[in-house]
């Protein structure tokens, strides 16, 4: 093998942020953009030298050029042995799967999770650890130092490998094992939940409606669906996984899975509704002319969980992102387990799964998880929920609303601003953050402040604490309004606004969420005046 070693200089914007490095493709595309970015992931691997390394990627526009990269200069930096999914193709939940069953030193995620694909789309690279989960801040801070004064990566000369065939490969001295992207997956899966029970289901008649919105989750679910559970062809709609997602937005959201949102609004509604994203990782939960939220699917998963084999021994506790809604923390209370409210980001709780702290976790936006990888994953939360209606034998508009009568509901909405102007959004965060100890006591809507801050993580793990992770507004009519910058997007900034008001009465449980949560919108548009300082009178996506 020849490696070749090839003089760089660095670029300025290669920071990972909570889920990698996300650009648009034509910034990846730029000559030593991508071997810069990967050869300072290897530089800051310790042991890699002999390791097992994972690749693999959502499919989208790019994916197949920066894996055939990566393989050579996983080769030229002295790894011993590379398993890719194949056509390049591995869900973010199989990789963290695949990296954990296979004891990797860890693995590169090509993706950029929910966001659209294709040439004038978004790109993402990301290095999960050994535990299968997202980089903590001090490797990917390690990876920004090393790419900020890198003069040179390494790259095997050799041509590229065969990504359609399954089997194995040399790369100069290096294995490359090309796989069944589903297989480990599926295997694990069938392990947690009761396959058994589901295929009875969908044998009684049972039909539901799986969305994979041409994105990487499309082969499994038929894999799984279709193949080991029986669900009749046609319950995967849009599984093919397309470089530009068929030119749709991959976000499993009302918005744009809204094809799934009229199917089950109809008169003609299967019994189940489900979609995820575009790397697989997030999930959308439909009942018949009932939209499930995310916040109120982990609450509802965190009931019944022990109805599957996986969780049957109970759980140990159940996490949630602090702009989540506080459904689950109510059921955590009932059953007598702790319930830990995070920052956004998946790498806070993977800390708590390490620790043995939690069972269970999710995000409002729609990502869910378990003990059983260290990413959230989509088709897995709908693999539990189909294991819940198949011993509940009730519909499942009928588990939400016994749900919400047992416990109270939460209304939630989350209102997106996107691609703000970065120093308007700044500067509404910091104003407002300046008015926090004014605001108690203060009226807005006919609600009452009664208490504010700007959340802070101390993690019970590490005693590391994170600042600055979202203000936080609460009224004494139960209610919250929650004000943060994603890091998500690649352009601009977008604010997130969560809304969110606990109704205990079961008479008012089937209100219009506008209806409810109306004076909350007005008081949090007030308080942090978001048309004066934004130019908008109405967000761009309300979910």
């Amino acid at each position: 093998m020849v490696t070749t070693r090839i003089p760089t200089t660095p670029f300025s914007d290669q920071r990972p942020g909570t889920s990698g490095l996300r650009k648009k493709v034509t910034v990846f595309r730029q000559p030593r953009y991508v071997e810069n970015f990967i050869q300072s992931i290897f530089d800051t691997v310790e042991g890699a030298a002999g390791a097992t390394l994972v690749i693999g990627g959502d499919g989208r526009f790019f994916n197949d050029s920066v894996i055939q990269t990566a393989i050579k200069m996983a080769a030229a930096n002295g790894f011993g042995r590379v398993l890719v999914g194949q056509k390049g193709l591995l869900s973010t939940p199989a990789a963290s799967c695949v990296i954990r069953k296979h004891k990797a030193i860890g693995g590169l995620v090509l993706s950029a999770s929910h966001n659209p694909g294709g040439p004038d789309g978004d790109f993402g690279i990301k290095f999960n650890m050994s535990h299968g989960g997202p980089a903590p801040e001090s490797f990917t801070e390690a990876v920004f130092k090393r790419a900020s004064a890198i003069t040179e990566y390494r790259i095997a000369d050799e041509p590229d490998i065969d990504l359609s065939r399954i089997g194995q490969v040399k790369v100069g001295d290096m294995t490359v094992e090309v796989i069944d992207p589903v297989a480990d997956y599926a295997e694990l899966m069938e392990r947690l939940i009761d396959f058994d029970k589901i295929a009875a289901l969908f044998r009684s008649g049972f039909r539901m409606r799986f969305d994979a919105l041409n994105a990487i989750t499309g082969p499994y679910a038929k894999a799984i669906l279709e193949g080991r559970l029986g669900a009749p062809a046609g319950t995967v709609v849009n599984g093919e996984p397309k470089p530009d997602f068929g030119g749709h937005h991959p976000d499993p959201n009302p918005v744009h899975a809204h094809d799934l949102m009229e199917l089950m609004h109809g008169p003609d509604a299967p019994d189940f509704g489900a979609a995820s994203d575009g790397d697989g990782d997030r999930n959308m939960i439909v009942a018949p002319g009932l939209f499930v939220t995310p916040s109120d699917s982990l609450a509802i998963l965190t009931s019944y969980a022990h109805l599957a084999p996986g969780y049957a021994k109970g759980l140990a506790g159940v996490a949630r992102s602090m702009p989540t809604s506080r459904a689950a923390d109510r059921v955590a209370a009932k059953l007598g387990i702790s319930c830990f409210e995070t920052p956004t980001g998946w790498k806070f709780f993977a800390n708590l799964l390490d620790a043995g702290l939690i069972t269970l976790c999710g995000e409002e936006s729609a990502g869910t998880g378990s003990n059983h990888i260290r990413e959230k994953d989509g088709l897995w939360a709908v693999l539990l929920w189909l294991n819940i209606l198949a011993v509940l034998e009730k519909p499942a508009d009928r588990i939400v609303r016994e749900h919400w009568a047992a416990f109270g509901r939460d209304y939630y909405t989350r209102h997106d601003y996107e691609e703000l102007e970065t120093a308007p959004a700044n500067a509404l965060m910091d104003t407002l953050r300046a008015k926090l100890p004014t605001l108690p006591g203060q009226r807005f809507a006919g609600l009452t402040v009664q208490a504010c801050d700007d959340f802070a993580y101390t993690d019970p793990v590490d005693g590391s604490v994170t600042p600055k992770q979202g203000i936080r507004i609460l009224f004494k009519e139960d209610a919250r309004a929650v004000f943060r910058l994603s890091g998500t997007g690649t352009s601009g900034a977008t604010l997130r606004v969560y809304l969110e008001r606990f109704e205990p009465s079961a008479s008012r449980h089937d209100l219009p969420t506008a209806e409810v949560l109306a004076p909350v919108v007005q008081a949090a548009n007030e308080i942090a005046d978001i048309a004066g300082r934004t130019g908008r009178d109405k967000p761009s996506v309300v979910t």
